[in-house]
């Protein structure tokens, strides 16, 4: 008996990486996994059945239960199929897993604006899409009478909370799905859902890419900090019944670490009671900023 016994569970982009270790680990933990990738290449472009099919016939194997799902989560359409093949293959919903991403790393005056537009879409519409139509499924239930005790769990980054040079398109979207994330703890509570968003740091085809050093392998037989599979425990726990109560929250997790996240707050401020002269504004600024925190430098800085 795990922790997630008889959970249905979507798992987005589950069949490399991070994805593959959710989607393994949900299994582990008694969940029935829906795998959902296109197959496509780290930058988005291509696609294929292999991947979802093959996290699928591990889970099989395991003794689990999966099916494996190959919808694009950016499209409206594709989205409501996928939420549709949860409810299809195993009678419920219980777990969103917003997971599917890709890079397209441009310093900002160089990116394209289909550069731009290709990661905004993947990431946030991405991540907004399964999610309207899984608080959609869960907010019926509710309405029905029957008990709901769902969870979103969405995947910002680093870059999202602090910045990273060169990536501006992927930050900002990990940016936007912390506070979409914050929107839909607020929204869905009332129907029995929590919504969480981790920020994870993990040996990937992304990061490989982009931090090689960083991400490599320990050579001897040391804890391997940036094995992707590290990811998975927390999320696995925020999907389970345990974990109720517990929203609005951004955790961060890196090999053995887990933190939370703390975000924009109310700082210190000057209230003048009246319409500021610009002139008198500079002074006010310099000392509010000598009171507030110093902010985290973006990676690459």
């Amino acid at each position: 008996m795990g922790i997630c016994e008889d959970r249905v569970v979507i798992v987005t982009g589950a069949g490399r990486g991070i994805g593959r270790g959710h989607a393994l680990e949900f299994a582990r933990q008694g969940a029935k996994v829906v795998v959902n990738d296109l197959g496509a290449e780290a930058d988005g472009t291509g696609g294929s059945t292999g991947p979802a099919g093959e996290v699928v016939d591990a889970i099989r194997a395991m003794g689990g239960e999966a099916v494996a799902n190959g919808d694009d989560v950016a499209d409206w359409a594709g989205a409501q199929r996928l939420i549709q093949t949860a409810i299809d293959a195993f009678g419920q919903l219980d777990v969103l897993v917003n997971n599917a991403g890709f890079l397209r790393d441009r310093m900002v005056v160089t990116t394209s604006e289909e550069e731009w537009d290709a990661v905004i879409r993947v990431h946030l519409k991405g991540h907004f899409a399964p999610t309207r139509f899984a608080s959609a499924y869960w907010r019926e239930q509710q309405k029905n009478g029957e008990a709901v005790d769902g969870r979103v769990i969405n995947t910002s980054s680093g870059a999202g909370l602090m910045g990273s040079v060169g990536q501006g398109a992927y930050s900002a979207a990990k940016a936007g799905i912390a506070g979409l994330t914050m929107v839909e703890a607020a929204e869905l509570g009332r129907y029995g859902v929590t919504a969480n968003a981790i920020a994870p740091a993990a040996r990937t085809r992304m990061t490989e890419a982009v931090f090689a050093d960083t991400m490599a392998a320990p050579e001897d037989d040391a804890f391997d900090v940036m094995a992707p599979e590290n990811i998975a425990p927390l999320v696995v726990w925020l999907g389970s019944a345990d974990s109720a109560g517990v929203t609005g929250r951004v955790f961060e997790v890196e090999g053995g670490m887990i933190s939370v996240a703390d975000g924009w707050q109310h700082g210190p401020q000057a209230d003048k009671g009246d319409r500021w002269d610009p002139a008198e504004v500079g002074p006010v600024v310099r000392r509010l900023l000598s009171e507030a925190p110093a902010p985290t430098p973006a990676y690459g800085a």
